[in-house]
């Protein structure tokens, strides 16, 4: 039934699509038609007297007609760039309103949730990185190293074949950088906080005294700066992190280290002439300058004891200091055994532990930086020192070898960053006996160091490891013992290699034999021309 419906319903759709067809070319053929000469131009003949002059009329149309396409245009353009000016001042005004954050839209239809995102991500940036604790690390080479920076000077470890340890901050970039960076300090520090009602202290950037700065190149720049205080040992400490973008304030803390007293553990066998002349530093820049400071000295053995002990009484008796603990124990000597005695050995209130050798020469300014950078349960400090080259070598050509005063200059001729050391190191008590001390079992020279350092490491505590410019390795001829392990062995003699003097000092030593025959040919020549 319904095909045979279908069936006598075709031919009357077929006659319909042929009407509609139809009536379409009508219509067509109307709407194209041209019109009369008061519309529109129509197409001169070619043979027509009037040819050229119509042609030259429909050329001029249209010559006008893109003139006026082109005029349209510009407008459109010069509209669109007065509207991205005006979005650009938008964005200023926002930037100048939030300065605390990158305050970018990055969807106009709703501008408020995109800031909002991005101050987020930028947030989460701060949490991601090792700003407020620390992150456990599998190895000693992952901790990303802070460079520490004053107003004149900035102090870094990659060096390269052409920076030097010390300069100024002579890129462009990064001169900029630390400009901003205490710059906003110090408008942070001279914010009114709406709480005190006393004067405020008015901060400058002469009152900087150091800051220290590190890149993780996946989320951002971490400052940690230090300024003088209202009173003498006081700090006024603020922590910035630039999340790839403006710097953000993280922490605005008073700092007061009045009361922070260091205990300088010493661990000593014979070396009798070297302890006199550390003594002579810890008097002059511990006891005189700073003068928040304790020695303990752990002596192995009996040779030459006696003199140790004179010495370190003298020393309390002319400069009236009493705050020493002589120990002495009747062993063969061991670093991070007398270390460990030493540490435990103090029985007053949480201090902050100063692990150094004799070799070391330090200043009153280093020591400050030993407890702005150590924190109970947070922070530990990792100083990088300056190892300082043979003398004999550096100052070979000069006529005398000038005072040690006058040798300790931060210079590519005259030491190095030892960053492979961590033997001088900072850390509150508590947090020396809850990481378990040091490795007993290690014996003589080396290791023990780095041991501890990997405890660190591998513990949630923060650790800050940067150059430091008050300490300094003073250069000794090392003598490696055969008693020492093949391992202790292999870096007592990489780190002999490393004191005596630089490449291009040593390399003139290997061809002195060359340089003074070159030297007799010129004068050779000279003389017969």
């Amino acid at each position: 039934m319904l095909r045979r419906g279908f069936i006598l319903f075709l031919p009357r759709l077929v006659g319909l699509l042929v009407v509609a067809c139809c009536s379409m070319s009508i219509v067509y053929m109307l709407a194209c038609t041209p019109k009369g000469d008061n519309q529109q131009l129509a197409l001169p003949r070619v043979h027509s007297p009037t040819a050229k002059e119509g042609y030259e009329a429909i050329l001029q149309e249209r010559e006008e007609q893109h003139r006026n396409y082109i005029i349209s245009l510009k407008k459109q353009i010069a509209q669109l760039k007065a509207e991205l000016q005006g979005r650009t001042e938008q964005l200023k005004n926002m930037q100048n309103h939030y300065p605390d954050s990158l305050d970018i839209q990055l969807d106009h239809s709703k501008p408020e949730k995109a800031q909002a995102n991005l101050l987020a991500f930028l947030r989460s940036q701060v949490d991601k990185a090792e700003v407020h604790s620390g992150v456990k690390m599998s190895t000693e080479y992952a901790a990303v190293p802070f460079e520490s920076f004053t107003l004149q000077k900035v102090y870094q470890l990659e060096t390269g074949l052409t920076r030097h340890p010390e300069e100024k901050p002579v890129r462009k970039d990064k001169r900029d950088e630390l400009i901003e960076v205490i710059e906003l300090a110090v408008g942070s520090l001279n914010k009114p906080d709406g709480v005190s009602k006393a004067k405020p202290h008015v901060y400058t950037a002469s009152d900087f005294v150091e800051g220290i700065y590190r890149t993780e190149k996946n989320k951002g720049t971490l400052y940690e700066l230090t300024f003088k205080g209202d009173a003498k040992h006081q700090f006024r400490k603020i922590v910035l992190f630039r999340p790839f973008g403006p710097v953000m304030k993280v922490k605005n803390e008073n700092v007061n280290m009045a009361d922070t007293l260091i205990n300088v553990i010493v661990p000593l066998a014979k070396r009798a002439n070297k302890f006199r002349q550390f003594m002579q530093n810890f008097r002059e820049m511990g006891i005189q300058q700073d003068g928040r400071i304790h020695l303990t000295v752990v002596y192995f053995g009996k040779e030459q004891m006696n003199e140790v002990k004179s010495i370190l009484e003298n020393t309390s008796k002319s400069a009236n200091f009493k705050n020493f603990t002589f120990i002495q124990l009747n062993e063969e000597f061991s670093r991070g055994k007398g270390l460990d005695v030493g540490a435990r050995f103090w029985k007053g209130n949480n201090v902050v532990l100063f692990f150094c050798d004799v070799d070391i020469y330090f200043t009153a300014e280093f020591l400050n930086s030993c407890r702005l950078n150590t924190q109970p349960g947070k922070k530990v400090f990792y100083p990088v020192l300056f190892s300082q080259y043979n003398p004999s070598i550096i100052y070979g050509h000069h006529d005398s070898i000038p005072s040690l005063e006058q040798q300790l200059i931060i210079k590519k001729e005259t030491g190095f960053w030892r960053d492979f050391g961590f033997g001088m190191t900072c850390q509150y008590r508590s947090d020396f006996i809850n990481i378990g001390g040091f490795d007993l079992d290690i014996k003589g020279w080396g290791g023990e160091d780095v041991h501890l350092y990997r405890k660190y490491l591998h513990s949630n505590l923060m650790v800050i490891r940067t150059p430091v410019r008050g300490l300094f390795h003073l250069w000794h001829e090392k003598q490696c013992l055969d008693e020492l392990t093949p391992e202790q062995y292999k870096m007592c003699m990489q780190s002999k290699a490393m004191n005596e003097a630089s490449h291009g000092q040593l390399g003139m030593l290997i061809f002195k034999r060359e340089i003074e025959t070159h030297l007799q040919r010129q004068k050779l020549s000279s003389k017969k021309t």
